[in-house]
């Protein structure tokens, strides 16, 4: 009998107490900084030494505070079980490689997602990789792998704690063998097989304060790792990224090089058809923002998007013997942004969004259309996988109330069939997703949608859950999660704003929202909570707003720059400190994104908006809970651990501020365990809800 797999779905990003227990007080040190004259005070620097035995305790009596009140909440409101419920989801999401399919997924609510893999979307699936197996003192969390061109080996990396720092080892696929290869100071890479071997990117050393100096290595199945062929670096800019790919049938290397500070692209790559092969470049002095990414080959032909020169990208074709000369060959279209393209072996995919939906066109490789998918509002489709011959391709499309529908697609017909049903225990037509646009501070319209149960009255009285992102060039797309589900049937309505920074309409949209230009998402975003107020779908005392990462800084500037719109404010894993972010891990790498502070331009725009540095000692800020992870080496949780202290010690502070830090985590949240990421979730949707219903 066949083994249905379970899928267990926790979206982390997407997502009343007033001060009636004190508050950890935290210590005032006098310590200031002198930046272009202006004095900087600086008074909880001292929680920059996070691993501190001082700054542990801490830690301990803040995480030991949040959970008293948070069991408060989940009296009332019990989003735990409520999430628990919603998550049970059964559907198979095969990925094919190689000769394989394979599938992350949970096999009990106390491990992390193992690996499973099939010969056919017929067979039994099997566990290849277990991280529970990994390390019985880590907390291990699989991150990417890549398979042979042979199909006999797969190698993976996994890494510990929620540290963006990695490992890879190698494993047998037919026969599950574990070979003896470990390789370590992995980060930020991909994995690009070649013969016997893959390429890949490292660091010199593992530091937690210094992540420059990359490097692209080749490993040789069997060797060692100090045995590793170097094939690139740069000496004299050690700040650069580079990203490796070899096409699939391994005729190309091809090497990417980021540099944030001069924003620029640089294309590499090795013809190992030539005689003499060895790296060249391809393309050079790329600005950043005209990206470019190779997308496969045909023959002697390159296959890549860029935007240099449109908005919204385009494909091109580009000779290895006469690089500079480009053909375009799907041009641009001027109202709809190519987020994604698949390579066939005798046609192209192409996924386009306009405006939150989404279209899936085929081309020829002369650019003529031969057919179009049209998706549904506010859904997002992914998972087009297999091989460049295959002819039948596996893809997937979901919503935010809706899981994973996974279909089986003949490349050569265009008809699509369900792979298997997908099996939920709530009734998800009972959704209505509304699309809006709202015009921001200086008439420039913005996207936004909202999600609600069909029937309720819209009036100012709905508790209301705005999210956005807007930065690094990103388009959020919808995925399913249970926690937006509850908070649903809680009567809630769960916006999403399309504010500038991200790249929801293409390369403009990008630019108007980083730089010098930052201020730009922050106002989109406030200008959202504005209209959904002044249009009477909330009020101030009836929304929170949340967000990770950037999304979490939008959060903390909108919060501190227009306070009396929010009733409550959940800002995740985000950077605060805006003045010091370039000091720590990889802070340097953003100063595209936010600038930074080598040139007074760069230090008073990110003194106009960081968070820490325009908190209000007599206002009263909206209630918060500041969440983050002790081991997020991506964006250091000093940045809370000094926010959460500042807004705490105020006069001005009634409404109630709590910490709370994830133990054996990193960026992305509690990975180590179903039940753990499902507290941490709920622990955000209970929070939201008593202070917005407990009135």
């Amino acid at each position: 009998m066949r083994i249905s797999l379970i899928i267990l779905f926790l979206s982390f990003y997407q997502i009343v107490f007033s001060q009636y227990d004190t508050c950890p007080k935290t210590e005032k040190t006098q310590t200031t900084d002198t930046l272009y004259s202006i004095v900087v005070n600086d008074e909880y620097r001292w929680l920059e030494d996070i691993h501190a035995e001082k700054t542990v305790e801490w830690i301990e009596e803040q995480n030991s505070f949040s959970r008293k009140t948070l069991r408060k909440a989940a009296l009332k409101f019990d989003s735990y079980n409520a999430i628990d419920k919603y998550s049970y989801v059964k559907y198979d999401n095969p990925i094919k490689d190689g000769e394989y399919y394979f599938t992350y997924a949970y096999y009990n609510n106390v491990s992390v997602p193992a690996l499973f893999y099939q010969s056919s979307l017929k067979a039994e699936p099997k566990v290849l990789v277990d991280p529970n197996f990994i390390s019985t003192a880590d907390k291990i969390s699989l991150k990417n792998y890549k398979v042979s061109k042979d199909s006999k080996l797969l190698a993976y990396q996994f890494s510990r704690n929620g540290s963006d720092w990695g490992e890879i080892k190698v494993i047998g696929i037919k026969i599950a063998s574990n070979k003896k290869d470990h390789l370590f100071n992995v980060k930020f890479s991909g994995i690009a097989w070649k013969d016997d071997g893959f390429y890949y990117s490292k660091y010199p050393t593992a530091d937690l304060d210094k992540t420059i100096g990359q490097e692209i290595y080749y490993h040789k199945i069997g060797t060692e790792q100090t045995e590793d062929e170097l094939v690139f670096k740069r000496a004299n800019n050690p700040e650069a990224t580079f990203t490796c790919q070899t096409t699939e049938d391994e005729r190309f290397l091809i090497i990417k090089e980021v540099d944030e500070k001069k924003s620029r692209i640089n294309l590499f790559y090795i013809d190992f058809t030539d005689p003499t092969a060895y790296v060249k470049p391809l393309i050079t002095r790329l600005k950043l923002n005209d990206n470019i990414s190779i997308l496969g080959n045909k023959g002697d032909t390159l296959i890549a998007s860029t935007f240099k020169g449109v908005n919204n990208g385009m494909l091109i074709k580009i000779d290895t013997k006469n690089p500079r000369v480009w053909h375009s060959f799907v041009p641009e279209y001027a109202s709809a942004l190519l987020l994604e393209t698949i390579v066939l072996q005798d046609k192209i995919i192409n996924i386009y969004q306009s405006n939150r939906k989404q279209q899936i066109l085929f081309f020829n490789y002369q650019g003529e259309v031969l057919h179009a998918i049209q998706m549904p509002f506010g859904f997002s489709v992914g998972g087009f996988n297999g091989q460049k011959t295959d002819k039948e391709i596996l893809f997937s499309y979901e919503g935010y109330t809706q899981p994973k529908v996974v279909y089986v697609l003949d490349v050569e017909t265009f008809e699509m069939k369900p792979l298997r049903s997908t099996v939920v225990n709530f009734d998800y037509t009972q959704f209505e997703t509304k699309e809006l646009e709202y015009e921001s501070f200086d008439g420039t319209k913005v996207p936004l949608f909202m999600i609600y149960q069909k029937g309720i009255e819209l009036t100012a009285e709905n508790p209301t859950l705005l999210n956005a992102y807007g930065g690094f060039g990103s388009v959020v797309t919808p995925n399913f999660s249970p926690g937006i589900v509850h908070f649903l049937k809680e009567g809630g309505i769960f916006a999403f704003a399309n504010i500038r920074g991200g790249a929801d309409k293409g390369k403009e949209w990008v630019l108007q929202g980083k730089g010098e230009n930052k201020q730009n998402s922050f106002n989109d975003f406030i200008a959202a909570a504005e209209f959904l107020i002044e249009n009477k779908y909330s009020s101030p005392d009836k929304l929170a707003i949340t967000g990770g990462s950037n999304g979490g800084l939008v959060v903390g500037v909108a919060m501190t720059q227009r306070p009396e719109l929010f009733k409550v404010a959940v800002p995740v894993v985000a950077p605060f400190d805006m003045l010091r972010l370039e000091k720590f891990t990889i802070g340097h790498f953003h100063a595209d994104e936010y600038g930074n502070t080598a040139d007074s331009s760069g230090f008073f725009n990110l003194l106009s908006y960081s968070p820490l540095h325009n908190i209000d000692n007599d206002i009263n800020y909206p209630a918060t809970m500041i969440m983050t992870s002790e081991n997020d080496d991506r964006v250091p949780p000093l940045h809370s651990y000094k926010f959460a202290a500042k807004l705490q010690n105020r006069v001005g502070q009634e409404n109630q501020v709590i910490l709370r830090v994830e133990e054996d985590a990193g960026h992305y949240g509690a990975t180590s365990s179903f039940k753990k990421r499902l507290k941490e979730e709920a622990d955000m949707y209970d929070f939201i809800l008593f202070h917005l219903l407990n009135n």
